[in-house]
């Protein structure tokens, strides 16, 4: 008990003085913690909830045979972000004393047949929208993590994942032109948060066409959007501020100058403070509760979108410090229950921890 208490101070004294701009990273003892919690899950096939639409009775099969990657982690969502974590804390540290072992388990799951068998299973009319758009948006982030490390596993890793990225890309293609109105929600559907993860990947590997599209829509979906309704959110099981979410994305597509106007027009009290619930962190009743620990995850998602949208605004601008100072708030709620002693929370939510602490998709 006491060594958790230490540790958990540990992190809220990082988190309190992290900035966006700092780039902050965890110490080792930290990602240790984070690391075993993956392991915990990463083979752990029951509890599960498949999300399958299934055509007949020939599909009802166990999680890891129709996932042989992402079977673990309570759903597959979870799954890929788990092994996104893990990558991510190997990548920055390399020598750490679990580095070795991670290493062997991700070699002994990204296989090219197996990583071909993901993306296979997705090319049946029945799971076309399988985990569309979140799940979608984690394989992005995946693969950006596989792509920007120079490490030879990561390469090989990035080449027998680049058919289910090459599926999913080719589907949100598709599906986004199609889709007339965003997806304003606290999980799963809500369509700001992809469109943000799908536009980084666009980025890194030049892909134009769908760097266009995510524009053309996010104006669409959110330019004209003025005065929030703050006062409605959040709703009892968010892990997502669809507010937030929007502005995280709006500041990678306009230039900073359109994005200080439109935030404007956004968030027109946030010069005096104000915004609603915002930028007060939620409490969570019951961490045992899968859905009502998704609270614990809105805090960390407010953080790390409230640091993304600050790092666009000038150091002299007050709506910089207000946001800044409630994401110091936020991070300190959502870390109270990272490790909770709940697979309920504790299947997903180390990996939210650490897109926060090491600021993921910072400008």
């Amino acid at each position: 008990m006491k060594s958790f208490l230490l540790t958990f101070l540990s992190w809220i004294a990082l988190a309190t003085s992290m900035t966006m701009a700092e780039n902050a990273t965890m110490k080792p003892e930290q990602a240790a913690t984070f690391v075993k919690m993956a392991l915990a899950g990463i083979d752990r096939e029951y509890p599960y909830k498949p999300g399958v639409v299934l055509a007949d009775a020939n599909d009802i099969k166990a999680p890891r045979e129709n996932h042989p990657v992402f079977y673990g982690h309570f759903d597959w969502h979870s799954s890929v972000h788990g092994h996104w974590m893990l990558v991510r804390l190997l990548r920055l540290y390399p020598e750490a004393a679990w580095a070795k072992e991670v290493r062997g388990i991700l070699a002994k799951r990204f296989t090219q047949s197996a990583l071909a068998a993901e993306a296979a299973f997705f090319s049946t009319k029945e799971n076309r929208s399988f985990e569309r758009l979140y799940g979608w948006a984690w394989v992005m982030r995946l693969g950006i993590e596989l792509r920007t490390w120079d490490d030879v596993d990561a390469r090989r890793w990035a080449e027998y994942l680049l058919p289910l990225e090459t599926q999913l890309v080719t589907s949100f293609k598709s599906y986004l032109p199609k889709l007339d109105w965003p997806v304003r929600c606290g999980f799963h559907p809500e369509t700001a948060f992809p469109m943000s993860q799908f536009f980084d990947w666009a980025v890194l590997t030049k892909d134009e066409a769908l760097m266009t599209l995510i524009r053309e829509k996010a104006r669409a979906f959110y330019g004209k959007d003025v005065n929030y309704p703050v006062r409605y959110e959040p709703s009892g099981n968010d892990f997502f501020s669809p507010a937030l979410n929007a502005a995280d994305l709006m500041r990678r597509v306009l230039s900073r100058e359109e994005f200080s106007t439109w935030l404007q027009a956004y968030f027109p009290d946030l010069t005096k403070g104000q915004l609603g619930n915002l930028l007060t962190p939620a409490l969570v009743s019951d961490p045992s509760d899968g859905h009502l620990i998704h609270l614990a995850g809105l805090n960390l998602t407010r953080a790390w979108t409230m640091n993304g949208v600050s790092s666009c605004l000038p150091d002299d601008d007050p709506r910089k410090a207000i946001l800044l100072k409630s994401a110091t708030a936020h991070t300190e709620a959502g870390f109270m229950h990272v490790t909770s002693g709940h697979y309920e929370g504790e299947h997903w939510l180390a990996s939210f921890a650490v897109y926060l602490l090491t600021g993921v998709g910072e400008p």
